[in-house]
């Protein structure tokens, strides 16, 4: 039997019991067993005086890659990453080769994030067949596998058609899952590679406007209220995105909604050096758009911090700027960028901080056992950062496979010394633990 642990004088943040207080925290085999003040008792004993110890954090909306595209990522070097940047539970999304559109494929992601074991993996499976949006996957089969599937998007592409979106709201709402739409109107976004505006204007980039986005979420938000279904929303990027989902959730719309770390800190002028880093779907937009989907988050507008995190190998995304794919790294910078952009110019405190980026997003996705709250008879699911270390993004020194991330030679502030995942060590001090105890 593993050696029980003593996290000892940690300030623990979980937004699920509103618990901010220094206390200690005891792990025995897959739990937490105890919380206050705590003797050693033969325990070993772990200092985290001045570190935070949170809910491990979750991530809606993560592309493994695998099966299909090993080369750019695996669901091993994935949650490898994410268990760097203390995540305990990963979404990943269904864009693979083959689709995850099947009962097959879904269960076949989670057998390989169970045998890596760094994470919980949870499929997303596909709405449409193939993500064409002409037919509806078998969501069904999928929610009833061994995989319970009860999140689906063809996220990459949008269902632009409102019938099939329409099917696809109501057979969700039989099985209480949830449906995300990439939303992104195809005539309006064609031939478009960044934001449509003044930068774009100035280089010459065929752009995508706003209202490309808004489009569908409008027409989507209509639909979800006319079927009662639960709606998420990916990737907010515009200010009138925002808008339109404060006034749906006061209508009692059923929407949640994420934000990805780069449409919180970046903005479409970095693409003036074409470089394709910078490339993403939907493009980074500009500076009062970021300022408008930051305070969505902080007011609770926006529901929480997903990655939308998407490797590319170099052969692929290092081309032109209008050849290059679309996507960018988060898993390991998405603590140190919403620490150093949100947390310390005071837009977020850190229980919000926590709820976005781990009580929420388990929340929406209804992951028992992730995202708090942090008490005896809980599984140990558990990050432990220090809220105050300075360190510079490194691209060759990442986990994932690929190194295509925008933050690279930036330096952000936290950085994870701990993760833990059912009382395992999938971190440790900083570095690698593979599942010591």
């Amino acid at each position: 039997m593993s050696k029980a642990v003593v996290f000892r004088g940690a300030r623990v943040v979980d937004p699920a019991s509103g618990r901010d207080e220094t206390a200690d925290v005891r792990i025995e085999g897959e739990q937490i067993t105890d919380i206050g003040k705590i003797s050693t008792n033969h325990a070993e004993e772990i200092d985290c005086a001045g570190l935070i110890l949170a809910p491990g954090f979750v991530d809606l909306h993560a592309h493994l890659r695998e099966p299909g595209r090993e080369d750019a990522e695996t669901v091993a070097t994935g949650t490898r990453a994410a268990a760097r940047g203390g995540y305990t539970a990963v979404c990943a999304m269904a864009n693979t080769d083959p689709v995850a559109d099947s009962a097959a494929i879904v269960e076949q992601v989670v057998a390989l994030g169970r045998a890596a074991g760094l994470a919980d993996v949870y499929p997303v499976g596909a709405i449409s067949v193939g993500l064409q949006g002409e037919q509806l996957a078998e969501l069904g089969e999928m929610a009833t596998s061994s995989a319970r599937v009860n999140f689906f998007s063809d996220d990459g592409k949008c269902v632009q058609s409102a019938g099939l979106m329409r099917r696809a709201l109501e057979y969700a709402r039989a099985f209480d899952a949830v449906i995300a739409n990439h939303a992104e109107e195809g005539a309006l976004a064609s031939g478009g590679h960044m934001n449509e505006g003044e930068v774009s204007s100035i280089l010459g980039i065929a752009g995508i406007p706003a209202e490309a986005e808004e489009v569908i979420l409008a027409r989507d938000l209509a639909l979800a209220k006319l079927t009662g279904a639960r709606l998420h929303v990916p990737h907010v990027s515009t200010a009138g995105t925002v808008e339109l989902i404060r006034a749906a959730k006061a209508r009692g719309v059923r929407v949640t909604a994420e934000a990805t770390p780069h449409h919180l800190a970046l903005t479409d002028d970095l693409v003036s050096g074409y470089d394709p880093v910078y490339k993403v779907a939907p493009p980074l937009r500009t500076r009062d758009d970021v300022d408008a989907v930051r305070k969505g988050l902080a007011d609770g507008t926006i529901d929480c911090v997903a990655t939308d995190h998407a490797p590319h190998p170099p052969e692929d995304k290092e081309r032109e700027f209008d050849l290059a794919p679309c996507g960018m790294l988060n898993l390991e910078t998405a603590l140190g960028v919403v620490v150093t952009e949100l947390l310390d110019p005071g837009l977020l405190g850190w229980l919000r901080l926590i709820e976005a980026m781990s009580t929420a997003p388990a929340r929406a996705r209804g992951l028992d056992g992730h995202g708090g709250p942090i008490a005896p008879g809980t599984p140990a699911n558990l990050v432990v950062f220090d809220p105050a270390t300075a360190w510079i993004v490194e691209p060759e020194k990442l986990a994932s496979k690929s190194k295509n991330t925008p933050f690279a030679g930036r330096t952000l502030k936290g950085k994870v010394v701990h993760t833990m995942l059912r009382g395992r060590f999938t971190v440790r001090e900083g570095s690698d633990a593979d599942g010591q105890r």
